[in-house]
């Protein structure tokens, strides 16, 4: 996820969200393809389209949100705003799947919104709009989570991950219809990343929610933000400001207690 998030920023010069987005279904389905062909297609069928259509919508709506916010917002505060997720699909999870809600794990969640609160500092600075778009990109990747643990209750990976792409590719068609920009060659080998990254990422994320709660799976994406902060500093001279670095240890140290009480 962290390799695709830089792959988006080294395209966003010269692809809007919704370009990467289509670019990124077709190398999918096309990596996806043979090995979907070789069982004869039996491992996509599915008897749930209406939640992979409902998933992929908010995913697809989730994902351009957040190439969005890649392209005008540091990369540090992009992964710090997107790791409220956890925290929305914690309590997602409590209210539509029943999981269960303990003391720490409420503790977590206002300590996540906490975070929130200082990273954007409402009434006190002018709250960035690009901010809010990144924050409604939690919200739905945090949707997105909570449906995949339902859907992973009777479907494989594969079908998961073929229906994402097979839902959003359309969806990316129409919105790059009449506009549509394919890169230059220096940057196709981050076109190349930004497909690749996305497959393996949801297979692995897949095959997570199978085993795991909502709640325990999410949090364990926390790693990136680190990383994020230091590609940023390194490649992109990127500063972290303090109440950036506050409000992302509020909502890293509210994943932790929700990780570790889970």
């Amino acid at each position: 996820m962290l390799l695709m998030g830089i792959a988006a920023r080294e395209l966003s010069p010269e692809l809007q969200p919704h370009h990467m987005a289509l670019y990124r279904n077709a190398i999918c389905l096309a990596l996806l393809l043979p090995f979907a062909a070789r069982a004869g297609f039996v491992a996509v069928r599915t008897t749930r389209l209406k939640g992979h259509i409902a998933r992929n919508s908010v995913h697809f709506a989730a994902q351009w949100c957040w190439f969005f916010g890649l392209g005008v917002l540091p990369l540090a505060e992009v992964f710090a705003i997107e790791f409220s997720a956890p925290i929305w699909a914690a309590l997602m999870a409590t209210i539509f799947l029943g999981e269960r809600m303990t003391r720490m794990r409420a503790f977590a969640i206002a300590l996540g919104f906490a975070g929130i609160l200082v990273l954007l500092r409402p009434g006190v600075a002018i709250i960035d709009a690009a901010s809010i778009i990144v924050l409604g990109a939690a919200l739905g990747y945090a949707i997105t989570y909570v449906i995949t643990r339902s859907l992973m209750q009777g479907e494989s990976a594969l079908a998961v991950v073929w229906w994402m792409n097979v839902v959003q590719m359309p969806i990316g068609a129409a919105l790059s219809a009449g506009d549509l920009v394919f890169p230059s060659a220096p940057l196709l080998p981050w076109l190349v990343l930004i497909g690749l990254t996305g497959l393996s990422s949801h297979v692995c994320l897949s095959m997570a929610l199978r085993y795991g709660d909502v709640a325990v799976v999410s949090p364990l994406d926390f790693l990136r933000l680190p990383l994020a902060a230091v590609v940023a500093w390194a490649v992109y001279d990127e500063a972290v400001d303090p109440f950036l670095g506050a409000g992302a240890a509020f909502i890293l140290f509210a994943n932790w207690i929700n990780l570790r009480r889970a």
